[in-house]
């Protein structure tokens, strides 16, 4: 049981989860989009996260205590070059308009997670995108949905019709949503100048909000020109489940509440809609 707990630690620590999420998010869009199945697009994304991720929430451990980490953060940092490497091969598997299109986000995950910007921007000792006040949950829902959505059709070579950008949008409505039990759940830690939601307005406000946020991400399905009923369907049971979770959210959650469970909604959308299809 020990052994299990441990690797079920790691799959989360180490990004996989997550990586998971947005690979499921990905092969979504290209489902609902009759796109074909997109391998290099996929593993890309899959690889990328892990990296980005395990840059972002470990580049300081490493920095300041690299003589000095722990077993299970070296074996971190080791799973995150092996998925660097897998980041490199599929990146050298797409177009370079795609490449060019990646290195704005690229450039936002190493501002995010390293402090070089000017002082006068931040209302924190630190000096990333991370402690811009009330900015972490933004940025993090722009870079999935153009990731998840926009990067897709880029990389096809195809335009970016109304449907495409009410798909985004979705989505980066979505991707907040699922942050706020993140938030919600950090309120006993997170600094009060990172100017979180449920920091601003409350846990309760904040429910009402993320309801309202997921009403708007449902009703926009329908400004499309496209609809299926398959669609429809395994979207209602992504934002019932997802519904429930962030009413239930609170400060006190278990361990595994936000890190698996919100997390694994993306995933569970893409299986009920593989399975309705």
């Amino acid at each position: 049981m020990m052994i299990l707990k441990r690797l079920l630690d790691f799959y989360i620590n180490a990004s996989i989860h997550v990586a998971l999420a947005v690979y499921a998010m990905t092969w979504i869009t290209l489902i609902q989009f009759e796109l074909p199945y997109d391998a290099n697009v996929l593993y890309f994304v899959f690889y990328a996260t892990i990296t980005g991720y395990n840059f972002v929430k470990y580049f300081g451990i490493a920095k300041f205590h690299h003589r000095s980490l722990a077993g299970r953060l070296r074996a971190i940092q080791i799973f995150s070059f092996i998925a660097f490497i897998g980041m490199c091969y599929y990146g050298f598997q797409l177009r370079v308009k795609t490449l060019l299109f990646l290195s704005g986000f690229g450039l936002i995950t190493f501002l995010y997670a390293i402090p070089i910007l000017p002082m006068r921007y931040f209302r924190d000792s630190q000096m990333n995108l991370r402690e811009i006040s009330g900015m972490k949950i933004y940025v993090i829902a722009l870079v999935w949905a153009f990731t998840t959505v926009i990067l897709p059709f880029v990389d096809n070579g195809m335009a970016l019709t109304m449907d495409v950008l009410l798909a985004s949008l979705q989505c980066f409505l979505l991707v907040i949503v699922l942050m706020l039990p993140f938030e919600i759940r950090d309120l006993n830690y997170d600094s009060l100048k990172l100017g979180t939601i449920p920091q601003k307005i409350g846990i309760k406000n904040t429910k009402i909000i993320g309801v309202m946020l997921l009403m708007v991400f449902f009703f926009l399905e329908y400004f499309k020109d496209e609809l299926t009923g398959n669609s429809i369907l395994s979207m209602l049971i992504m934002l019932v489940l997802t519904l429930l979770l962030l009413v239930f959210s609170r400060k006190n959650q278990s361990r595994y509440y936000s890190a698996f469970w919100v997390e694994s909604l993306p995933v569970i959308w893409l299986v009920s809609l593989l399975m309705l299809g």
